[in-house]
């Protein structure tokens, strides 16, 4: 009888154990090194969204370094950046119409290229060249006056009512024209 009581204490101990360091490591948990993020903008009703994973510096050389120049590159980390569109966009020069999109990119000592690639659901650095819709140069911004540690994709108004898409990390600022088709 006392061992039955026994073994029944000790599964009570280690039940408890494991319970409660599950709990503590619940706690203990890092947020990713590259955290989801979002770029929205809307036209009239219509949303064009871009899911990405945006990675920081962390003290390391990004573009020319850690990124390669004149090498496609998944414009950001992890999965592939996705563009969802509920309407015809006109993005540079490329027409898109609306659907799902990833977005890789080209950087440039000078200037970057954009793809818009038909292909979806693919990790990163699998890229199709075959699937691109096309692709357009992006202009260079105004230099930050202080690096960007987390890479960051935003839609941002003009003053004279255009859209602009920009990329931002370390001492780069790139961007191209989105507008809508009706």
């Amino acid at each position: 009888m006392h061992r039955r009581t026994f073994a029944k204490t000790l599964c009570c101990i280690l039940f408890a154990a494991i319970v409660s360091s599950l709990a503590f490591a619940q706690n203990d948990q890092k947020p990713p090194a590259s955290p989801p993020a979002q770029a929205k903008v809307t036209f009239g009703s219509k949303t064009v969204t871009i899911d990405y994973s945006a990675p920081s510096m962390r003290g390391r050389k990004i573009f020319g370094g850690l990124v390669p120049y004149d090498h496609w590159w998944r414009t950001g980390a992890n999965s592939a950046t996705t563009l969802k569109t509920d309407i015809n966009l006109k993005i540079g020069d490329l027409g898109v119409p609306a659907g799902t999109y990833t977005l890789y990119t080209i950087p440039e000592k000078s200037g970057w290229t954009l793809i818009v690639n038909k292909q979806t659901g693919q990790w990163g650095t699998k890229y199709d060249e075959t699937q691109d819709l096309g692709r357009v140069k992006m202009t260079e911004g105004v230099m930050p006056s202080s690096p960007v540690e987390t890479f960051q994709m935003k839609f941002e108004h003009t003053k004279d009512l255009t859209t602009e898409l920009h990329l931002l990390w370390e001492t780069t600022d790139v961007y191209v024209g989105v507008t809508a088709i009706p």
